[in-house]
């Protein structure tokens, strides 16, 4: 389905035609998911949050300063009810620096990757992403995969544009890293 500008939906809603606001529900909706999941891990208590952002768009949608996109203030909110939602005591995970991947050769790397083929590519690419911690994955996501400029980034997750800029530096080297154990791990279980 073709969509129209997000302007116009909100206009229509905030004009008494509610119905519109379906529109950008369908239009968002998976996106917002994603943000939710990549931070929650666990799809039904993501799906409950995903209504719940609707929910919360609808009732503050009048609020909503039409200086920043509406996707961004969306996303926004999502990203903010998906931390919330987990705001409980964790475990703590260990957090890469680094020394410890600063110098890793990456030339075999990048040959073994090379050799596999695209479906097992996809396995450890993806096994490599659910490493990393809710932020990083978020900002992995908005970045690579939404193609979501560094300040849109920035105003969803509320870090400055330069601390953005640290972690994706940061998300990337820790991706190598976990993509290398994981490709190892892979190796060492084939030869045995």
């Amino acid at each position: 389905m073709k969509y129209l500008d997000d302007s116009i939906y909100i206009d229509q809603v905030l004009n008494g035609n509610t119905a519109a606001y379906a529109h950008l529900v369908n239009k968002h909706k998976d996106f917002v998911f994603t943000i939710v999941f990549r931070i929650i891990r666990h799809r039904e208590d993501a799906e409950e949050v995903a209504q719940d952002v609707f929910v919360k768009v609808y009732q503050k949608l009048r609020s909503f300063q039409k200086a920043s996109r509406f996707t961004t203030w969306l996303y926004r909110i999502a990203y903010n009810e998906a931390i919330s939602k987990i705001r409980k005591p964790r475990m703590d995970t260990t957090v890469l620096e680094g020394d410890h991947i600063e110098n890793l050769p990456n030339e075999k790397l990048q040959e073994e990757i090379l050799g596999l083929d695209e479906e097992e590519q996809k396995m450890f690419i993806q096994k490599a992403i659910n490493s990393l911690n809710e932020q990083e994955s978020t900002i992995l996501t908005l970045f690579y995969f939404e193609e979501t400029p560094v300040g849109e980034i920035s105003e969803i997750t509320g870090l400055s544009q330069s601390n953005v800029k640290v972690k994706l530096h940061r998300i990337r080297k820790k991706l190598f890293f976990e993509f290398k154990n994981i490709l190892e791990q892979n190796i060492h279980s084939f030869n045995h």
